[in-house]
């Protein structure tokens, strides 16, 4: 007897499509409507360059300093109990749900003249409207998060009897977690810096707030869309996804699991 389709089936299947449809529908567009020549045209645009050189920049840098910072604080939140963890791990989630021009007014406010932090970065020389260390500060701000759980999933991961076993054969933690620890959560520590990066390099609100200029993609595509349509803003953010596209493929090779030796 031929099995029936359970109705439910038919409708995951059509949700499936509709979403996958909804995602792929208005790139598809977007990436086939500008010409080979308008294409050709907008990339040799030394201004054009320049802004995607300095998103992916920028967001390489905010994803290193969230490696830098992120990482043991995973480890300590994968790890450790310890009261109002989780508080702290709210907190953390925080810059995800904040709307974005708040996050670069808030920081802002922070480095203003009128706060003393502010008061004290600009006698040292460090400035935050209108510069790239503004918009490194902006992107490690909504990156963060998603590097942090990221890793600290990862880490959560990994037995905690492997690093027994070390810490028992005399090894310190600092060198346990760099021989053991830090190794096995390899794959995860790349795929936090891919998301951390992804999404960094797409950051608009808090950007354009701390810093119009100098002018990241996004901020470009905007001010181009804003002022000219999309017949000149369609070809910077076609240039913008291929961009993007090379370094996630090229971070999720990076991140795959390398197959046993037989």
């Amino acid at each position: 007897m031929k099995k029936q389709i359970d109705p439910f089936l038919w409708l995951t299947v059509f949700c499936g499509f509709v979403v996958v449809a909804f995602v792929l529908l208005p790139l598809i567009q977007m990436i086939a409507e500008p010409s080979f020549q308008d294409l050709k045209e907008t990339i040799q645009d030394p201004d054009v360059r320049h802004s995607i050189w300095l998103s992916v920049y920028t967001s390489g840098l905010a994803a290193f300093i969230s490696f830098t910072i992120g990482t043991p604080f995973a480890y300590l939140l994968a790890r450790k109990d310890f009261p109002g963890k989780g508080f702290v791990e709210s907190i953390i989630d925080l810059p995800i749900m904040i709307p974005h021009p708040i996050v670069g007014i808030a920081i802002l406010s922070l480095a203003g003249r009128n706060h003393w932090l502010g008061n004290l970065m600009q006698q040292v020389g460090i400035h935050i409207m209108g510069t790239v260390t503004g918009i490194v500060t902006v992107l490690t701000f909504v990156g963060l998060p998603f590097y942090v759980n990221t890793v600290k999933a990862g880490f959560e991961a990994i037995p905690v009897r492997l690093e027994h076993v070390s810490r028992s054969l005399g090894a310190s933690l600092t060198r346990t977690f760099l021989r053991v620890t830090f190794p096995l959560a390899r794959r995860s520590i790349l795929i936090g810096l891919i998301m951390c990066c992804a999404r960094a390099i797409s950051e608009f609100g808090a950007v354009v707030i701390v810093a119009y200029h100098p002018m990241v993609a996004p901020v470009m595509i905007y001010e181009r869309f804003t002022a000219y349509g999309l017949k000149y803003s369609q070809p910077v953010a076609v240039w913008l996804i291929l961009v993007c596209l090379v370094l996630f493929l090229l971070l999720r090779i990076f991140s795959l699991p390398k197959k046993n030796q037989t």
